[in-house]
């Protein structure tokens, strides 16, 4: 099935933005909202140069703004006629060990990645179940296999959440028209990661954007990417001691 109209939001940058120009050079069209609208507007710009047929709807959007997150989703959905997929993508890495005196960054983290990606659901399933029919699509991480420490720790946590949070709603449409699919993206270079030196296995935006899209286009349950050597190595990160995800964090 072609979904054609697909909202992503968190679409100004990194994950987000390169989506967008994957989906443009397929036909799709794009309802692309985030913070910053100066981004969006030029990443317009920079789609209607990949592929001038599509149709590229922006909005601002804060999705720690609740009210806004129906209020633009909805919009987007008269805008199209209606939304076949939605990308749940905006995220955020701030942290640092519990503890440590952050507590203002942990908070937002949590608050960003997992209680606006409720309400992003909520307003995503909302549209779907009057439709009786759509893809939902979770951004979580290779992280939610696991706890890790320091600045990963409360991200890691609300990744896992995540992941429980898409099966949860998965379950709740079984047999249904709609789909729900949760992507577990490995180490891909963007923003949140700009300036971490050293990564092991990391890809470039490019690269890890393609696989992305690849795999949400497949719409498997659940996703690791890029594939290698992601789909093989979560199964290791769940089973190795903690005194090696200590070194390795």
């Amino acid at each position: 099935m072609t979904r054609q109209n697909i909202l992503i939001t968190g679409a100004s940058s990194g994950l987000g933005k390169g989506m967008a120009i994957e989906f443009a050079k397929q036909g799709r069209n794009l309802a692309l909202c985030a913070r910053r609208v100066e981004n969006l507007e030029e990443l317009k710009a920079e789609l209607a140069q990949i592929n001038p047929n599509i149709t590229v709807v922006t909005k601002a959007l804060d999705v720690n703004d609740h009210p806004a997150v129906f209020e633009v989703f909805n919009a987007f959905r008269d805008e199209l006629g209606s939304l076949d997929r939605v990308i749940i993508n905006a995220g955020m890495g701030k942290g640092a060990s519990i503890g440590t005196g952050y507590f203002h960054a942990n908070k937002q983290t949590a608050e960003t990645n997992f209680i606006a990606a409720i309400a992003q659901a909520e307003a995503a399933m909302e549209i779907f179940r009057a439709q009786n029919s759509g893809h939902l699509v979770t951004i979580s991480s290779i992280s939610a296999v696991r706890g890790f420490r320091r600045a990963m720790t409360v991200y890691a946590a609300t990744k896992a959440a995540i992941t429980s949070l898409s099966e949860g709603i998965r379950v709740d449409v079984m047999g249904t028209p709609i789909k729900v699919s949760c992507i577990h993206p490995g180490f891909i270079r963007s923003e949140i990661n700009e300036t971490v030196k050293t990564v092991p296995f990391i890809v470039d935006l490019e690269t890890g954007c393609k696989a992305l899209v690849k795999s949400i286009n497949k719409e498997k349950a659940n996703s690791f990417v890029p594939s290698w050597p992601w789909a093989f190595l979560h199964w290791i990160l769940r089973i190795v001691p903690a005194s090696t995800l200590r070194k390795m964090s």
